[in-house]
């Protein structure tokens, strides 16, 4: 009775330990500690005389159950994702998003005049800077509104006496052959001959200057071709030579329009060629502002003949020229209307002159 009684307990315990352990894989621990030690103490309470065997059986079949342990939840670490690449964007310039500020092209032009003087303002009668001649290349930085042109340096000159020269941009096609060629030629010069550091500089090709004089005209605003040489020659043995009236000439035709053989012609004409009183006494080689009713007293007085000369022109483009009187025969018709045959004799003059050059 003794061993069937034993035999159940042990089969009893093999069960339980079955239990616990299919238990603890599929159940918390915590539950299973609890369920697990309830049914112990059941069956320790329910069997008296076997006790000891049951004790000795839950050692030997009973798992070690482990402390309960706090469960701390698991902490989710979220893969590390890379950080996004900037891409960058290259910046597009363009002349609608961003516009250039684009200086104005410097122009070149070509000196027309045989001497055209530099001025330190955009004003006839402002100082000279300089003289040039025909010929001589000027860059321009841009025109004023009364028809000057700004030098690039400094100072101005009339755009009447200067010539913008046109410059032709060759083709890019026969731009990119010419520098090819270039490039091969200057690889095949370096292969052949020692390296030379020195540079060929030829001089520019200087513009051909007119060799005559203009014919003169009855156009009183025209260009002359004259020179200083010409006009000292045309006062060779007059009282006109030798007063440094050439300047003062072209000057007047530079500044105002008015031509030399003209200007000339005029002075010749009232002056006696430069024997007058009033040309003499009073360096007055125009007879200007010569009333007939006291010439002498009433006429202008300068302090030198070249500043007679200036005077003429001043008054003779604006009291003349701006009003329509462009031709001798109209500027006779106000400047000597007491003398039907002025403008003839001026013509004459001018004429004579023209064949001594």
């Amino acid at each position: 009775m003794h061993t069937k009684i034993n035999s159940k307990v042990l089969v009893y315990v093999l069960c339980i330990a079955l239990f616990m352990t299919l238990s603890t894989r599929f159940l918390p621990s915590n539950k299973v500690s609890a369920e697990v030690t309830h049914d112990l103490s059941i069956a320790h309470l329910s069997i008296a005389d076997g006790s000891i065997v049951v004790s000795d059986a839950l050692q030997l079949f009973t798992p070690q159950l482990p402390e309960a342990a706090e469960i701390k939840p698991v902490e989710r670490q979220e893969a590390a994702l890379p950080e996004p690449e900037l891409s960058i964007i290259p910046e597009i310039h363009s002349a609608a998003a961003q516009p250039s500020v684009q200086e104005p092209p410097i122009l070149t032009y070509a000196v027309t005049a045989f001497y055209l003087n530099v001025r330190e303002k955009p004003d006839a009668d402002s100082d000279i800077i300089k003289v040039l001649k025909q010929g001589d290349i000027i860059q321009v930085d841009h025109a004023t509104d009364n028809g000057w042109l700004a030098l690039k340096d400094q100072g101005f000159v009339h755009g009447r006496y200067a010539k913008q020269i046109e410059e032709k941009a060759a083709p890019v096609a026969e731009k990119a052959l010419e520098v090819k060629i270039l490039a091969k030629a200057n690889t095949k010069a370096e292969a052949a001959t020692p390296f030379n550091d020195t540079l060929e500089i030829k001089p520019a090709k200087a513009i051909p200057l007119p060799s005559d004089p203009e014919r003169p005209t009855s156009v009183v605003e025209s260009d002359s071709g004259l020179t200083e040489e010409h006009i000292a020659k045309l006062f060779e043995k007059t009282a006109l030579a030798d007063h440094g009236l050439e300047q003062a000439i072209l000057e007047v035709e530079e500044e105002y329009g008015i031509n030399a053989y003209f200007t000339i012609a005029v002075m010749k004409l009232e002056s006696g060629n430069g024997k007058s009183t009033l040309a003499k006494k009073k360096n007055n080689l125009f007879g200007l502002n010569a009333l007939d009713s006291d010439k002498y007293n009433k006429a202008f007085a300068f302090e030198t003949k070249g500043d007679s000369v200036r005077k003429f022109g001043q008054l003779l483009a604006k009291n003349y020229i701006d009003k329509g009187y462009t031709t001798i025969d109209k500027v006779a018709s106000k400047y000597c209307p007491a003398n039907p045959k002025w403008s003839s004799l001026v013509m004459n003059i001018m004429k004579r002159d023209y064949k001594k050059l």
